[in-house]
């Protein structure tokens, strides 16, 4: 009989599947490609209708089935939350996320292994970003990882050592990085894409919303700095964050609202239209869990200026621009000088731009799905 690798794969039925979607999709397509002999590659998912299952394994193609459990999404948390359901029964699971059955179950044969995957600490570091049943949710699914997961997965070294810090999982973390994804490159309609999005001849790209920790607000007001190029902002994300809105934040940085506007590509092949036509693609943000947005910028050979926040920095390794968060201060004026930097030397542009490319060779969804193989073997 084969050894079945039991993937739960219910994010990809969500509406908005999100990145925790497309991490699911690539890693899960990368897992069945990468199979060793004998082995293959199953789904769990949540109780839904026949479209979603068709969905799923049209996205999969190769998963040797799916097992459907008599619970819908939310109730079927809540059980895994308390430990309340056998569902889906035993077997080697790889979860995605905190979303897993974990429970007591015997390790000692190999045969039963539990596996999640944690992405970040922001119920912890930055509660106010989630609602609070997601916070309260997904504390209680750490506690019960702790008790009962055989390993967990984190895509940095950087969150491993916040996670440690958080709660004893002895040498149970490993690191197992993300990769671009599925998709992402310059389609044939490029030229198209970029007249239909009115991009400008040189231009900012950034990713993510208005909330402080993600840093779109610093960049606004370094590009209002005085000195700083008059270049626009394309904003990968949306116009408000809250009660805040885009134009009326970049009025206040100093910056005119025509020069920036947010967009959201229906695709990755408009994503990637987006990132490879920018002058830089600027990351931000005061504190993440992963460098994904980066890596996408480097496979694309876009030049990368990125906050030092730490998993930064790792996934990074000196191939992009590093600016220092720092804690009394000055960050916005040294984004500004970066900003101004890369503008206005295209030797330094250039610099940046190869040095991404080769780095983001480093990044395979290949590399991951066979380090998750021999993480199951380990076990």
């Amino acid at each position: 009989m084969p050894t079945t690798l039991r993937m739960i794969v219910d994010q990809l039925m969500a509406p908005v599947p999100g990145p925790a979607g497309r991490y699911t999709e690539a890693l899960s397509r990368a897992l069945i490609e990468t199979a060793p002999t004998g082995c293959d590659v199953e789904g769990i998912v949540s109780s839904s209708l026949p479209s979603d299952y068709e969905r799923v394994m049209d996205a999969l193609p190769g998963l040797a089935g799916l097992y459907k459990s008599s619970l819908a999404r939310r109730e079927l948390a809540a059980a895994w939350q308390f430990g309340l359901t056998t569902s889906p029964g035993g077997g080697i699971i790889h979860a995605p996320s905190l979303f897993a059955p974990l429970r007591r179950h015997d390790r000692t044969t190999g045969g039963e292994q539990v596996v999640v995957t944690v992405h970040d600490v922001l119920p912890w570091t930055h509660p106010e970003s989630l609602t609070s049943t997601s916070v309260g949710w997904q504390k209680a699914m750490l506690k019960r990882a702790r008790k009962h997961a055989d390993a967990i997965v984190v895509p940095t070294h950087a969150l491993a050592e916040r996670l440690a810090d958080i709660a004893d999982f002895g040498d149970r973390i490993r690191v197992i990085g993300t990769g671009p994804r599925l998709g992402l490159r310059l389609p044939t309609a490029a030229s198209a894409i970029a007249r239909e999005f009115g991009l400008p001849s040189a231009y900012l790209v950034t990713e993510g919303t208005l909330e402080p920790r993600k840093g779109l607000i610093d960049l606004l007001q370094a590009l209002g700095r005085p000195g700083v190029p008059d270049i626009p902002l394309v904003v990968i994300g949306p116009e408000s964050y809250g009660d805040q809105h885009l134009a009326t934040v970049a009025e206040e940085s100093g910056v005119a609202p025509d020069r920036v506007r947010s967009i959201d590509p229906a695709d990755a092949g408009a994503l990637a239209v987006v990132i490879s036509g920018a002058t830089a693609f600027v990351a931000p943000s005061h504190d993440e869990g992963d460098g994904t947005a980066i890596i996408e910028a480097f496979t694309l050979g876009t030049p990368v200026i990125h906050s030092d926040t730490p998993a930064y920095a790792e996934v990074a390794a000196d191939a992009g621009l590093s600016v220092a968060v720092g804690v009394g201060g000055g960050y916005v004026d040294r984004l500004a000088a970066a900003v101004t930097a890369v503008v206005e030397r295209p030797d330094l542009a250039d610099r940046l731009s190869i040095a991404g490319g080769d780095r983001s060779n480093a990044f395979d969804w290949r590399d991951s799905a066979e380090r998750v193989w021999q993480l199951h073997a380990d076990l």
